[in-house]
């Protein structure tokens, strides 16, 4: 027969106490066995604290098997609720005190183990959190000011700590451990008695040991018995759990922000005629990592693509969608394809992917020269134009399916880009929040914009995109937000001259001729030898294959550039030539004397170009407009 084991002058209980409560005295309020009898005996905690007599059934049941299960109930409940690891380890406290113990200590493993790799070096333990009853049996000083080390864990204890099972603090592979593990108690207005006031319990999570839970009575308190161990490791179980999900948790938040981190532009590229800035924010520390994303992908031509995207979707598999759409827009955009057919491209692959990953994305391209912007939508937010003047305007954009729709088809809009004028694309964290809808929000992103360029003209980029971001909701924002900014600057036409020439066999000494008037014009003289040879082996290899005029464009900037197009999509490749070969050799001549080169296919052919630098005291000046013919 089992007894329960009672402190020295302490009245012998009319049956076992509530494993939940373990007050002495704690009887039923009527006998089972009729009335009479039985009898009813004040509990002393009610008396002090009268408010208790009215609470749940939940937290003051008597000790049987069904009120020991209501009680666990609730309590694990209220341990589920807990959104982050120091709110569980909270919610333990509260379920437990005063109802189960007295107060409640948790160490918890100094490293917390993260993910699946076993943990290295040896177990050790901090305090991370204490708690108490009215009583006071532990130190009211917070975790760390009492200069609480860290406790290493060896020999007998460690195995039963691994064991992952709850024991009484009397345990033979506890008591070493007690002084240590006790030292805010030690240190308290009341230290409690060793033995069975004592529960030394496990947090075991899926993989790997966490922490440990001590719970202690006060001497006034019946001592744990054998089903309060049972108890004690439900609560641990549920505990170790939370604190578990809350670390993956954090773990996996921690990678899918390093990972949508690294899968940005470190820097935007400096092209000519354009001057870029941009904003991320990640999303607020509640949501997980979104996948919006920007890129700026210079093009032939001194050109720039100018991208907005969003996956939909809050995880670590969006940031990795988020990753597979850039870089697929990254290799569109090689081949210099028309926004629709970006756009195309990119929806069959999403599709590949999996038709539950579906995203939004902008494509615009910017050419200088032309002062032209060609855009196509695919279910994105549209982009927002502040002219030099101060207004801003809502670009109207033909609202395209998302990505991953599929057999939608994508439409490109061409307008004017003002030299002066900037173009904010942007995702709809910046303008959409719990308390604001999107179109509300583009009127105050248009509002702010407005405000900004009427106290300075022409605000610089970066002023523009730290004011911009003003608008945002923090305290109610769950989303991440994704900024481009594009100041258009052009492309002076004193500084480009470009021809269309026949593809016949005195094309190339048409080409001589038109370089060097250009270059002497331009004050490049000392460039004349150079550029006359190249130009006259890349126009030479284009009039062997092209069926249409072949175009050659010469662009000063800080070099010179000079570009030869036709419509042949044959790309041409360096090879090694023979002895007795004519050919093949000018390849090697503009791989030798230009300063970069290279190829690139067109919907419409290729492009050759390649680039010369320009010695600072021939810098660009002002001159007459560019030449055509």
């Amino acid at each position: 027969m089992n007894t329960t084991p009672v402190e020295p002058g302490a009245a012998p209980p009319v049956r076992s106490p509530s494993p939940a409560s373990g007050r002495p005295g704690s009887v039923p309020a009527k006998s089972p066995d009729g009335p009479g009898r039985g009898t009813t005996r004040p509990d002393p905690a009610a008396a002090e604290h009268p408010a208790e007599g009215v609470r749940d059934a939940t937290e003051r049941a008597p000790g049987t098997a069904t009120d020991r299960l209501r009680y666990l109930e609730a309590a694990t409940r209220r341990i589920a609720r807990g959104l982050d690891q120091d709110e569980t380890l909270r919610e333990l406290c509260r379920a437990a005190i005063p109802t189960f113990a007295d107060a409640v200590l948790v160490h918890l493993r100094d490293p917390l183990p993260a993910g699946e790799r076993q943990p290295a070096g040896p177990l050790a333990l901090r305090l991370h959190s204490m708690a108490q009853g009215p009583k006071g049996l532990v130190t009211a000083a917070p975790p760390g000011s009492g200069g609480f080390g860290q406790l290493t864990v060896t020999g007998r204890f460690a195995e039963f700590l691994l064991a992952g099972r709850p024991a009484f603090g009397d345990a033979p592979e506890i008591v070493p451990a007690l002084t240590e593990l006790l030292e805010p108690v030690a240190s308290g207005p009341a230290t409690p008695p060793p033995g069975r006031r004592l529960i030394i319990a496990p947090l075991y999570g899926r993989r790997h040991l966490i922490g440990t839970v001590a719970l202690l009575r006060g001497a006034e308190r019946l001592a744990f018995t054998g089903d309060d161990l049972l108890v004690a490791s439900q609560l641990a179980t549920h505990t170790a759990s939370g604190v578990d999900k809350a670390v993956l948790h954090g773990h996996e938040a921690s990678l899918a922000d390093a990972l949508q981190l690294t899968m940005l532009p470190s820097s935007l590229p400096e092209t000519t005629g354009v001057r870029l800035a941009s904003r991320y924010l990640p999303a607020a520390g509640t949501s997980q990592v979104g996948g919006d994303w920007y890129d700026a992908i210079p093009l032939p031509g001194n050109r720039v693509a100018l991208v907005v995207g969003d996956v939909m979707g809050h995880s670590m598999t969006s940031a990795a969608i988020m990753g597979q759409l850039r870089t697929t827009v990254q290799t569109l955009a090689g081949l210099d394809l028309p926004p629709e057919e970006v756009l195309h491209h990119l929806d069959e692959q999403a599709q590949r992917l999996g038709s539950e990953h579906m995203a939004t994305c902008l494509y615009t391209i910017y050419d200088p020269i032309s002062q032209r912007l060609l855009v196509a939508d695919a279910g994105h937010l549209p982009p927002v134009l502040l002219h030099p003047d101060g207004s801003a305007e809502v670009l109207r954009i033909p609202p395209g399916a998302p990505i991953g729709v599929g057999g939608v088809p994508f439409e490109s809009v061409e307008m004017p880009a003002p030299t002066g004028a900037t173009l904010l694309l942007y995702t709809d964290g910046l303008v959409e929040s719990r308390g604001r809808d999107v179109w509300t929000g583009v009127e105050a992103l248009c509002a702010r914009l407005q405000a900004t360029a009427a106290v300075v003209a022409s605000p610089p980029l970066e002023m523009l995109c730290d004011t911009v971001l003003t608008i945002l909701d923090h305290g109610a924002r769950d989303d991440d937000v994704a900024l481009l900014a594009a100041r258009f600057d052009g492309f002076p036409p004193r500084n480009v001259a470009y021809w269309f020439l026949n593809p016949e066999p005195q094309t190339a000494g048409r080409a001589r001729q038109l370089t060097r008037r250009a270059l002497h014009r331009w004050g490049l003289d000392p460039l004349l030898d150079t550029t006359e040879l190249l130009v006259s082996e890349v126009v030479t290899n284009a009039v062997r294959y092209a069926s249409r005029p072949i175009a050659l464009r010469l662009l000063r900037t800080d070099v010179l550039r000079c570009e030869v197009g036709d419509d042949s999509p044959q790309v041409p490749r360096m090879r090694r030539a023979q002895a007795g070969d004519e050919g093949g050799r000018g390849l090697f001549l503009v791989d030798r004397l230009a300063q970069r080169w290279g190829a690139t296919r067109l919907s419409t052919g290729k492009v050759v170009w390649f680039e010369q630098p320009i010695p600072e005291e021939y810098s660009p000046r002002d001159t007459e407009d560019g030449d055509t013919a």
